[in-house]
C-alpha cells in the first residue's frame, strides 16, 4: 500500500460520503444543526480516519484509527435509521445506503484482521 488512496475501502467510503449528502438534503432544514449535521460528520469520519491512520507510523496506531472508523459506521446505520423512523428518509432512501453501510463494515473488519497478521 502506497498510501489511503489505495485502499477499496477509502475509495467506497468516499462514494458514501457523496451518497449521504444527496440523501440528506432531503430532511427538514431545521434538522441542519441536528440529525443533518451528524449523518454528515459520521459519513465523512470514516474515510478520513481511515486516512489518517494510513498515514500514522505503526500498524496499531493504524488499526486504531480503522476501529474508530468502525465505530463511525456503526453511529452512521444508526442515525440513518432514526432519520427513517422519524419519516425524514424513506425506506427506500435507506435500501440505496444500508447495503453500502454494511460492505464498508466488513471491508473495516477484514482490513483490521489483515494488518494485525503483518
Amino acid at each position: 500500500m502506497k498510501t489511503h488512496k489505495d485502499l477499496d475501502v477509502w475509495k467506497k467510503s468516499i462514494d458514501l460520503v457523496t451518497v449521504v449528502y444527496i440523501i440528506t438534503e432531503r430532511l427538514p432544514k431545521e434538522e441542519i444543526y441536528g440529525l443533518t449535521s451528524q449523518i454528515r460528520r459520521c459519513s465523512v469520519s470514516i474515510p478520513s480516519n481511515i486516512a489518517e491512520g494510513s498515514a500514522r507510523q505503526g500498524k496499531k496506531e493504524f488499526i486504531y484509527f480503522l476501529y474508530i472508523a468502525l465505530g463511525s459506521i456503526a453511529e452512521l446505520e444508526t442515525q440513518l435509521i432514526i432519520a427513517e423512523k422519524l419519516k425524514y428518509l424513506t425506506p427506500e432512501n435507506n435500501r440505496s445506503v444500508l447495503p453500502k453501510v454494511e460492505e464498508i463494515r466488513k471491508m473495516l473488519v477484514g482490513l483490521i484482521k489483515f494488518v494485525k497478521s503483518r
